[in-house]
This record gives structure tokens, sequence and C-alpha cells, in this order.
């Protein structure tokens, strides 16, 4: 697979938020095309070596047959320091090399991460949407920001996230009775569209099928390296992105 390159990697803190404040408004909310994605990709890291090696896994799942067409394993020395919601700095280098080495284009890709739903409008799933040019979907286990009220126990239940008064994402049910998951667009995606796409793609887990492959195949590359593997995130819950 492969992309241009959208940008430098920057080194500090106050350059990674500039940057992502210059990349916000060219995220773009817009219904899903009129075809529905059929091939997702689910992408996810974990970290080994004491944290100093990011370890990316990229799943490219069939949504009509249900079955794994592809996977892909990378890994980066971690250059950017562990900070809430600068985290696709120290992530997407390694997702990116993760994608170089698909054979086949996804549809569309969901992440272990916030989209929209960030304090800046540029979640992971938006920052590697840019990259790739595709929709891209947040499916986070936590709450990085925002507020929002219970939803309902059945499957497809949604409560509006909202942040400064705007919906920025949904808590949404995937499974009757457990914890939401929060939802966002990414880019290339709205949030009718995330919503329907995630559901669709949890077909028997609390987890997206893609995400959640992702995660074990990450959890066993890193697990392999030396010194084996520290929490997925280093510090701090998934999601934070």
């Amino acid at each position: 697979m492969r992309f241009r390159a959208l940008h430098r990697w920057p080194t500090t803190t106050a350059s990674a938020i500039a940057l992502q404040c210059r990349l916000a408004p060219r995220v773009r909310i817009e219904p899903l095309p009129p075809e529905a994605p059929r091939l997702l990709a689910g992408a996810d890291v974990a970290f080994a070596r004491g944290g100093s090696v990011a370890v990316a896994g990229v799943v490219l799942w069939s949504l009509d047959e249900r079955r794994v067409i592809e996977t892909r394993v990378a890994q980066r020395a971690c250059r950017f320091p562990y900070v809430p919601g600068l985290l696709s700095f120290r992530e997407l280098p390694a997702i990116l090399a993760a994608f170089r080495m698909l054979e086949h284009w996804p549809d569309a890709v969901l992440c272990d991460a916030q989209g929209l739903a960030h304090p800046r409008g540029l979640g992971l799933a938006c920052h590697l949407g840019l990259w790739l040019d595709r929709p891209t979907i947040g499916c986070a286990k936590s709450r990085l920001c925002g507020e929002h009220a219970e939803p309902g126990v059945a499957r497809g239940s949604t409560a509006a996230l909202l942040l400064g008064g705007r919906q920025v994402g949904a808590a949404l049910r995937t499974r009757d009775g457990v914890r939401p998951l929060w939802v966002s667009p990414g880019h290339r995606c709205d949030l009718e569209g995330a919503i329907r796409l995630t559901l669709a793609a949890a077909t028997r887990f609390r987890l997206p099928e893609p995400t959640r492959l992702a995660h074990q195949l990450v959890t066993r590359a890193a697990a392999d390296q030396r010194g084996g593997m520290t929490s997925k995130r280093c510090s701090g819950p998934s999601g934070q992105s």
C-alpha cells in the first residue's frame, strides 16, 4: 500500500500540538461512499523493550466473508514521549510502516483510538486518515474527553458524546449490557457511518473484529520481543490518542 508523506515528525510537545492545529481543518467529515465498505483494516499498537519499541499490527478483514484476508506487523523505535492527546506521534510511525506492507487497499480503517473526540479534533484515527486518505473511524475502549449520558443497555444504543456543546462522537453499546465503546469519525466518514460500520464489524464481541484481532496480533508480537511486553500505551488507559 503506497501513500504520500503528510509531514515530518515533530520532536517536541509544542511542535506536535502546533501540527495538530494545522492538520485538524483538513479532516473531512462526510458520509461514507454509497458502496458500503467491505474490506476493513483494524490497527493497534503494543509496546516492547520497556516501552522503547512500538509494535504495530494491521489486520485486513472481509465484512462479507467474516475472515482475515491479510495481516502485517511492523516495529519502530519510539522517538516521541508518552503524552495523552499526542499519542499518534508515538504510534503512527509504526502503524504506517505496517500499512505500507499491505498488498490490498482497505475500504475503511478502524482504530483502537480517538477520532474527532479529541481536544484539538485530531485523534489518531483522524491523523491516520489524513495520511492514508481513506475513511477512518475511532473505536476507543475509554473516553479521552467530552461528556455523555449512559446509553441504553441494548446493542446499538447510543448516547451523544459532547465536547464544548458540540457532538464529536457517541458512546455505543455493541453488545447487550456490556460497557460502551467511544466511537467518533476519523476522516472521510461521518458519525452515522462510523456507528453503522462499527456495529457491522462487532459480530461476536464488544470490540469490532478488525481491531480485536489487531490487538491479539500485536500482543503476541510484542511478547516475542526481548524484554517482553509492557502495557499497550506504556502508561495511561487505551484510547487516549
